[in-house]
């Protein structure tokens, strides 16, 4: 049975990617735009109340994947976007700043990209594609694992997971320095990083050869922490969020199912770690809005630089054979440093930024939009980055080729996507036979994910046989997908570290646990995953362990020492002159 439908899929795959390649007149161009930290409804083509008229556009002339999944955080995503291979299987079983120290090393957690995978970047310079980096990065910052030692032949990048917007400088409360390079030479931002990444992709791009095809990914800060946005971008949603977020929520579970993103009758959750707005003092509520309205400046901005990019394809004469791809890394972001409770993070704020609540989301200020307003723009879905419930991992997905007619334009796919399926996807509308295990005479981790090409033609709703399981984990948190289920299991704070089961095409809000009522298919889905497990080693994690408390346990540790080994010899010179001092003192006494 598997065979069979193993061979019908690759034959439906063959026959659409066919009708693709008679429609171009040449090998398409490829521009990957990916976003940071976006929520399900955070695009207004997917129900969302903000403004990305430009990303809109690409939805209206593509297809947009209601039902598209990534990892709960954004290295493991990039890792599985780039190469189609697993997390665990890349590397990044777990990120440099969220892995526990006895795991590092061990096989599948490196925390930076491995060198038994290879990029599509790779495949398709190989191909004769100009390859083309721009933004963050996140899989290593040694010199062989930059995107240049990675397929790309230019690059400018930061292997960080975040950096500020609108300096040369970095999250001061994880990091010492903003590591950008270009072609792996130490570099430095020049403007607000939206407008500086899109600045750099288009002079990359202009650098080409006529008639050369390209593939440019373009990643951006936007909305990783620190928010911030210019003031024109945040002043338009003055007022906007005074509501608060449960307000936010509903709006946008209207808006998705307005959209055809989310079913009629979606059932949904509240979160547990969602606050009462009512209950806020009137400068709180204030500052939250704030915050919020700044997030949604960036958002746009973000846009409005996209749209620039779009435009200069447009003019270049480029645009009509190019394939768009948008998606965001993982969900809403719901870490606040501030709010974690922990006094050194709140000295470390008070002292590197202006925290003032007038000033979120300016120059030198450090705005983050916390787990309630987080849960809001995953809405209608439960939980947000980190989490491996579906508001941490099912993100907005857009596809499109706008000059090729065998492309749907404005259709919602609705089955089953992982974004291990973008890459094998990307490599046949190019033309290029995605890798099965071996690259340029050295074994490789073979691709894993299935060509949506099917889905975007309309030839087929689905592209993952539904008896085929799928798993995933990251620190703790742990799924596996099959057909229309789902087995999920989150630690603490994002859960209580037990298994529950739902149906997420009926129940993509997960308010439904069908753990109970289905003892059969949660025992059959628990033994896949333990096999999955298995597979990729996935280890356990310490006892306790706590992806928001990891991260600051890291940041302590990688930032205390190198200023500890700098001030050695003074703290040494100093005890030296004290224990002295009471020696002279003490002999004093004596005589």
């Amino acid at each position: 049975m598997k065979l069979r439908a193993g061979l019908a899929a690759v034959l439906l795959l063959h026959a659409s990617a066919g009708a693709l390649a008679a429609d171009a007149a040449s090998r398409p161009n490829i521009v990957i735009l990916l976003a940071d930290d976006w929520g399900f409804t955070d695009v207004g083509a997917f129900g969302g109340e903000m403004a990305t008229p430009n990303i809109d556009a690409l939805a209206a002339k593509g297809v947009r994947f209601a039902n598209f999944h990534v990892a709960g955080s954004c290295s493991p995503t990039r890792a599985m976007l780039q190469t189609g291979v697993s997390n665990h299987r890349a590397g990044l079983g777990n990120m440099p700043e969220t892995i526990p120290p006895a795991h590092q090393g061990k096989p599948g957690y490196d925390a930076v990209l491995n060198n038994k995978v290879v990029t599509m970047a790779a495949q398709l310079r190989a191909a004769g594609y100009r390859t083309l980096f721009t933004g963050k990065w996140h899989l290593g910052k040694a010199a062989d694992k930059l995107p240049g030692a990675n397929g790309y032949d230019r690059a400018f990048a930061l292997s960080q997971s975040g950096a500020d917007n609108f300096e040369n400088k970095p999250n001061l409360l994880l990091y010492e320095k903003a590591d950008w390079t270009e072609d792996g030479k130490p570099a430095a931002l020049k403007g607000y990083s939206s407008t500086f990444i899109i600045d750099k992709t288009i002079g990359y791009i202009d650098e080409g050869r006529k008639g050369q095809p390209f593939l440019a990914s373009v990643n951006f800060l936007a909305n990783h922490i620190p928010v911030q946005a210019p003031d024109a971008d945040i002043a338009r949603y003055k007022g906007r969020y005074d509501s608060g977020w449960d307000a936010l929520r509903e709006t946008r579970r209207q808006g998705a199912i307005k959209a055809g993103v989310m079913p009629a009758g979606l059932p949904m959750v509240r979160m547990d770690t969602t606050a009462d707005w009512r209950a806020l003092s009137a400068a709180d509520k204030a500052q939250k809005a704030r915050a919020m309205e700044a997030y949604g400046g960036m958002a746009t901005a973000m846009d409005r630089e996209l749209g620039r990019l779009v435009a200069h394809l447009k003019a270049r004469g480029k645009y009509d054979n190019t394939v768009f791809v948008f998606l965001s890394d993982n969900g809403g972001e719901g870490i606040d440093p501030m709010a974690l409770g922990n006094p050194i993070n709140r000295w470390l704020v008070d002292m590197s930024y202006d925290i003032r609540p007038e000033q979120q989301g300016r120059p030198g200020s450090f705005t983050a939009i916390g787990t309630s307003f987080a849960s809001a723009v995953s809405a209608p879905l439960r939980g947000y980055k980190f989490s491996a419930s579906e508001g941490g991992m099912r993100v907005p997905l857009i596809i499109a080729w706008p000059g090729n007619s065998a492309v749907q334009q404005g259709a919602v796919a609705k089955g089953f996507a992982f974004v291990t399926d973008v890459a094998p996807t990307l490599l046949s509308l190019a033309g290029v036979m995605p890798q099965h295990g071996e690259f340029a005479g050295r074994k490789v981790e073979p691709m894993t994910g299935f060509s949506l090409v099917p889905m975007l033609t309309g030839a087929a709703e689905a592209v993952h046989p539904a008896e085929q399981p799928l798993g995933y984990e990251l620190s703790g948190n742990a799924v596996l997908f099959k057909g229309d289920w789902k087995l999920v299991k989150n630690l603490p704070p994002y859960g209580d570290g037990q298994w529950h089961l739902y149906d997420i095409v009926r129940d993509p809000g997960e308010a439904r646990d069908m753990a109970k009522a289905e003892p059969a298919r949660l025992a059959a889905m628990q033994a896949d995953y333990a096999a999955f497990a298995a597979r990729d080693s996935v280890l356990e994690m310490p006892a306790g362990y706590s992806a928001p408390q990891q991260v600051q346990d890291n940041a302590r540790r990688d930032l205390a020492w190198p200023y500890f080994k700098a001030a050695a010899p003074w703290l040494a010179g100093l005890v030296a002159l004290l224990g002295g001092g009471l020696w002279a003192i003490r002999r004093r006494r004596r005589a």
